[in-house]
């Protein structure tokens, strides 16, 4: 077959979600604001600030003649290639998202998206989580996104509830020790 049939990329598809931030097929991408705004400030950033200094690198160098052993031009290409595919990536997102204000929430004494939860395991050691969007968690922060094992099973439980969920080691139990909403951690 002629290669002019063939599409060759160089190994990274650019619309493919890595499945740790792939959302069940019809869920809605909830975030809480803070998240919002930071791939907000992400995406701005991207486009008007790096992408336009990586086009003038690629620019200066495509200007020196043979772009075949150029490394300014090489590696700026691919940056501008990681650069359009981080964009069309975050604009997805932004455009699904579905910004809800944990502040605001109605059901107080109830674990929902966007509470910050407190929990004490099976040996008494407490730990406090928020449930955030994908997009936003960072597990080592307690910041947990909301369709991870344990924030399923936190969801819709209140103090005093015990709560069962699977993790790689087996199965945990954990108690809920206090349930608040307030503004994402920083």
């Amino acid at each position: 077959m002629s290669k002019a049939f063939t599409k060759e990329t160089d190994g990274d598809d650019d619309d493919e979600l890595t499945s740790e931030l792939a959302l069940p097929q019809g869920v809605k991408n909830y975030m809480t604001p803070r998240g919002h705004a930071l791939l907000q400030a992400e995406f701005d950033h991207l486009l008007r600030t790096e992408r336009p200094q990586v086009v003038e690198i690629v620019s200066w160098a495509a200007s020196n003649g043979d772009r075949s052993e150029n490394g300014d031009y090489i590696y700026g290409k691919r940056r501008l290639r990681e650069i359009d595919r981080r964009l069309r990536y975050l604009t997805k997102r932004l455009d699904t998202a579905e910004v809800v204000h944990p502040e605001t929430q109605q059901n107080l004494e109830q674990v929902f998206f966007g509470a910050t939860v407190t929990v004490a395991d099976e040996s008494g050691a407490e730990q406090t989580y928020q449930i955030v969007g994908v997009d936003e968690a960072d597990p080592a922060h307690g910041l947990i996104n909301w369709v991870s094992p344990l924030a399923r099973a936190l969801l819709k439980a209140r103090e005093g509830d015990l709560v069962r969920f699977h993790t790689p080691a087996g199965l945990r139990e954990v108690e809920i020790i206090s349930v608040r909403y307030m503004p994402p951690v920083e």
